[in-house]
């Protein structure tokens, strides 16, 4: 049976593997021509009041320029179009490099003296799509620079009245957020261009400060990077807007006329054929849900090869603007990717590949399923989803460990309970019909009487769908919810062994530091000690970050007990807090530090002895499956309530 179950999640791991590696590595070659400067690039910092620089030291505004123009704006002395360009997530303000230069070049093109002046704000390359404190004061500065810039103009007759906002990433977030702020005055802003921002939800909500889809949208461009960009999928950039809105625009860079590229998340940034985008035969291919992928080859023989123009290979999607083109010569065997960023909410349409083809010519196509691509859209479009089950699968092993000791009075071994953590028709097979109960009218009325949370759910994958009410719940990531369950607890089961062995080595390398020793109590803290080491503890949290103290805590209790814990979930605010070396503000993880810490130095007096005259025991072992239960239903698209669930199943304990 061990042999059987090791098989098993080995299996599951493979598939995972597969499915990252398609992820990550199973999109075309960087086609995209890459921008460069034709001068130096000069960045001259652009001064701000005095106030704004006292309360944002860390943050800057400068304007781009190179050569000539570089020395004729040394004044500020500007008479051009304000432009405003605004990095993503750690990124650099040098990013604007490439927007610059090429707004230089084509202003050089242009007749009437028309020409942009391109600024860019310094963000300190803080990680905004990871803590949502970030995306607060970003946007308070972004309105500041914005009417520092309007200020540099007031010398001209008649001065711009707006700027141009141009976003990569969580700086097209940071855009819209502007118009969020109650004394923004929204006409300093004419249009906001963004790339690769991902507009209906954040891609890891990590942090409940990190509500994109609460911000009012004024959008008029947002461009995807398509299949290369494996950071923000291209679903995610569409715009949550009304369909038919003249003031909204959602393209992929694959469906943009002479670009026909896919690009990653950076490149989309210096491409210069977006950048410049910025400023027959059908064969009927039935692929509506977002998880499908087809390899789709097209072999072509012609009789004459001379004076042949090249074919182009066009994937046709009408309800979305995310076409792919492929151009090849003839004849040739070409594999085209029938992959999507978005589903079909009806059956009204499919997708078309349409063959614009050379006459003479014989065409053969064949499509065919491909697992390992749709292994990759399935992590492309549920990958949030494998954490929460991942968690889900280790509550569970806890709750068998606690039964195991209410039964036999002892422990069970890790490996055991973590492998039978996978119980999909006690967790999953509750929450699907939750699913159907809520699509009754009258199962819902009673949910908002009893005033019950919404459930949790994945971004939808086919646009326009925050403003269509009547639009029926997609139904495939219930579906596959059982393989994502078997993924997550994939993670869990060699993620658990993999801790252990290294448990083991570290208890080993510690065994000489130590004195042997029989006792019961040995690890033990007195009360003193304890209360003592936890109000240190929350003063560290309250001084800098409560990651910081909660991570302690765990790091402490693993050296004391030798045991487990919960403090994975911490590091991102201790990258956050050490690359910045600032108090975090607000803290995401202030709410539960202390009683986390408290519950570490309690588990460090706990013992199986004690387990077993608690009172509390056999209520406590039956908590974890309703846990997992809700935390399945509340979690996939806010992963921070993860933490409240294990906290909440560690405070029952004590």
């Amino acid at each position: 049976m061990k042999l059987a179950t090791v098989a098993f999640y080995a299996f599951a791991l493979g598939l995972l593997a597969v499915g990252l590696r398609e992820l990550l590595t199973g999109f075309e070659e960087n086609r995209c021509s890459m921008t460069y400067m034709f001068e130096y690039p000069e960045y001259r910092r652009v001064a701000l009041p005095r106030r704004v620089a006292r309360q944002y030291p860390a943050y800057g505004l400068y304007l781009y320029g190179e050569g000539l123009y570089a020395q004729e704006t040394r004044e500020l002395k500007l008479t051009g179009a304000p432009v405003l360009f605004l990095p993503g997530n750690a990124g650099s303000y040098k990013q604007a490099r490439s927007l610059g230069s090429v707004a230089l070049r084509k202003a050089e093109n242009m007749e009437g003296g028309l020409h942009f002046n391109v600024f860019t704000v310094d963000f300190n390359e803080e990680l905004v799509a990871l803590y949502g404190g970030s995306l607060l004061r970003q946007t308070h500065f972004l309105h500041e620079s914005v009417k520092a810039i309007l200020r540099l103009y007031k010398h001209l007759k008649i001065p711009p009245q707006n700027v141009v906002l141009v976003g990569h990433s969580m700086g097209g977030v940071v855009a819209r957020a502007l118009f969020t702020l109650p004394r923004f005055n929204t006409n300093l802003v004419s249009l906001i261009i963004t790339q690769a921002s991902p507009h209906l939800a954040p891609v890891l909500a990590l942090d409940p400060y990190l509500q994109v889809n609460k911000l009012r949208n004024v959008t008029v461009l947002s461009v995807g990077g398509g299949y290369r960009d494996y950071q923000v999928r291209s679903g995610l950039t569409a715009l949550p807007c009304p369909s038919g809105d003249p003031n909204k625009l959602s393209v992929v860079a694959t469906a943009v006329p002479r670009t026909w590229v896919s690009t990653d998340h950076l490149s989309i940034v210096c491409c210069v054929y977006v950048l410049v985008f910025q400023v027959q035969r059908a064969c009927s291919c039935h692929c509506q849900g977002a998880y499908q992928a087809f390899r789709i080859n097209v072999a072509s023989q012609c009789k004459v090869h001379k004076d042949r123009l090249s074919n182009v290979y066009r994937l046709k999607v009408p309800w979305f603007r995310e076409d792919s083109f492929t151009i090849v010569s003839v004849p040739s065997v070409t594999e085209i990717s029938g992959m999507l960023h978005t589903s079909r909410p009806d059956n009204t349409s499919d997708v078309l590949l349409q063959l614009h083809t050379a006459p003479n010519c014989q065409y053969k196509v064949s499509i065919k399923t491909s697992l390992p691509r749709v292994l990759g859209q399935i992590l492309r479009f549920c990958g949030p989803m494998v954490p929460v089950y991942t968690a889900a699968t280790l509550l569970l092993a806890y709750g068998g460990q606690l039964s195991s000791i209410l039964k036999s009075r002892r422990a069970a071994n890790m490996g055991q309970v973590v492998a039978k953590g996978l119980q999909p028709h006690k967790v999953n097979l509750p929450v699907y019909i939750l699913h159907i109960l809520l699509s009754y009218s009258w199962f819902q009325e009673v949910w908002s009487i009893l005033w019950l949370p919404h459930v949790d759910a994945l971004p939808p994958t086919f646009p326009d769908i925050a403003f269509h009410r009547d639009t029926p719940v997609e139904e495939w990531p219930h579906i596959l919810s059982p393989l994502i369950y078997i993924l997550g607890a994939a993670v869990a089961y060699w993620g658990s062994t993999v801790l252990s062995l290294i448990i083991r080595l570290i208890s080993l390398i510690l065994a000489p530091l130590h004195r042997p020793s029989v006792s019961r109590d040995c690890g033990t803290l007195r009360l003193e000690s304890q209360v003592f080491i936890t109000l240190c503890l929350t003063v560290i949290g309250l001084t800098s970050c409560g990651a910081l103290s909660i991570f302690a805590a765990f790091l402490f209790h693993l050296y004391r007990r030798n045991g487990t814990g919960n403090g994975c979930l911490c590091l991102t605010y201790l990258v956050i807090l050490c690359r910045y070396s600032v108090q975090l503000d607000p803290d995401p993880c202030w709410p539960h530090t202390v009683p986390l810490i408290i519950v570490y130095m309690l588990l460090i007096n706990c013992n199986t002895l004690k387990l077993c005259g608690s009172k509390l025991l056999p209520l406590t072992s039956c908590l974890p499956l309703p846990l997992a239960v809700t935390m399945v239903t509340f979690s996939p698209l806010h992963l921070y309530r993860v933490t409240y669930f294990l906290l909440a199943q560690e405070l029952c304990n004590q």
